[in-house]
């Protein structure tokens, strides 16, 4: 009994650490944590006691063990022997992954992981500026910056590895309907507020049977840099003819219906009747959702779509064994691969002066990286890919150089 009451008081723990830092940290916060982790530590020990020689058999047979097929994946989240704190910032697509990724990594170390979802454009000027130890971005470094996180890490490259596959939902509000049809044409017209209404001949000649209302289209865009955006807009490029701004993360158009964040346009959608954006498709909720023409066909959104692909893509020109970024094949000819995706890459040195940092980022990037890293993100989103083994390998390598003590 008493080990079932420790077991209960250090679960609540866990979940208490988890949602304190989901907004960030300061110094009483990390204060506060530690306090509550050393507690959590010394019921681990009594439990340790419980499960090795212990008479509670209501305890003893509960735990969750690794299986022997996750032994491997089961030693990358170490063995508690970890000391010190990480700080992340960087894309919002990652957060729900983020948070299931710190919750399983620092409930079997003694580390301290945080991930602020600052938007991609910000997260990587924290990498580049020191102020933050590893980076989450929709969009690849660009020369630029990459020279400047060179110079930041040491002068060493840093790595940039693709931990976080997800289709970018197109999502729209309408009272009824859950899926509508449209051609990249049709999508580029939308948010170039040339097309207007819901009803315009351009939508309802797609979706046949489908009673579309007479209701303005209110399209809504990211207001922050955001790797979404990009994303979105290149595959508006290389599927339409009539997108004709250069993708950035900067949104091109002034004057729209915008909002920070992945959560901030969702919510302006989700309270708008009408309105129609682009976001993470592991965040949209209930929203309807717009089924893109890919082949001659109309192909909704799914993870297994998405990985098509990255499987179907070639690495970046300047990609190395560090910088394993993706020239993703958006152009909408790939029968079943659903080209408006986005692939989330984590930034880190492979040089730090701290030893403690240099030890927990290693030992995170392989949790990520790793089967079941991957399965928990899969599990915590449902709407992301898992990487493939092939890319794992990859990943596992460029993560292998960064210098530990």
């Amino acid at each position: 009994m008493l080990c079932r009451k420790v077991s209960l008081l250090a679960l609540n723990l866990r979940e208490f650490s988890l949602k304190f830092y989901i907004k960030g940290w300061n110094t009483v916060k990390i204060a506060r944590h530690r306090a509550a982790a050393g507690l959590a530590l010394s019921l681990s020990l009594v439990l340790a006691a419980c499960s090795n020689g212990g008479s509670d058999s209501e305890t003893n047979g509960a735990t969750d063990s690794p299986s022997a097929s996750d032994s491997t994946s089961a030693d990358k989240t170490g063995s508690g022997s970890l000391s010190g704190t990480i700080n992340g910032s960087g894309a919002s697509s990652q957060v729900n992954a983020q948070q299931a990724w710190r919750d399983n990594f620092t409930a079997n170390t003694g580390a301290i992981v945080n991930y602020d979802a600052t938007g991609s454009g910000t997260g990587r000027e924290q990498f580049i500026a020191g102020k933050v130890d590893y980076a989450g971005t929709d969009s690849a470094l660009k020369e630029e910056e990459l020279t400047a996180a060179t110079e930041r890490c040491g002068g060493e490259s840093p790595i940039e590895v693709p931990l976080y596959i997800s289709p970018i939902a197109i999502a729209f509000n309408l009272d009824g309907i859950d899926s509508v049809n449209m051609s990249a044409d049709v999508i580029a017209k939308i948010f170039k507020q040339e097309i207007t209404k819901w009803n315009d001949p351009a939508i309802a000649s797609l979706n046949e049977g489908v009673e579309l209302p007479d209701m303005p289209i209110i399209p809504v865009n990211r207001a922050d840099d955001s790797g979404t955006s990009k994303n979105f807009q290149q595959y508006l490029v290389e599927s339409s003819g009539e997108w004709d701004f250069k993708p950035e993360d900067t949104w091109p158009i002034t004057g729209t219906q915008s909002a920070e964040k992945t959560s901030g346009v969702v919510n302006l959608v989700s309270s708008t009747p009408g309105a129609i954006t682009y976001a993470d498709a592991s965040q949209i909720g209930d929203l309807g959702t717009v089924a893109v023409e890919v082949a001659g066909e109309f192909l909704a959104y799914s993870p297994e779509a998405a990985a098509a692909i990255v499987d179907n893509s070639a690495p970046a020109s300047n990609a190395t064994d560090r910088i394993l970024t993706v020239d993703l094949k958006r152009d909408g000819t790939v029968a079943g691969a659903y080209p408006v995706v986005l692939v989330s890459y984590l930034v880190a040195c492979t040089q730090y002066d701290n030893a403690d940092t240099a030890n927990i980022v290693k030992e995170y990037f392989t949790y990520m990286a790793s089967k079941e890293g991957q399965d928990v993100a899969a599990k915590a989103n449902g709407g992301n890919a898992p990487i493939s083994d092939a890319l794992r390998e990859q990943v596992m390598a460029a993560v292998d150089q960064i210098k530990t003590n």
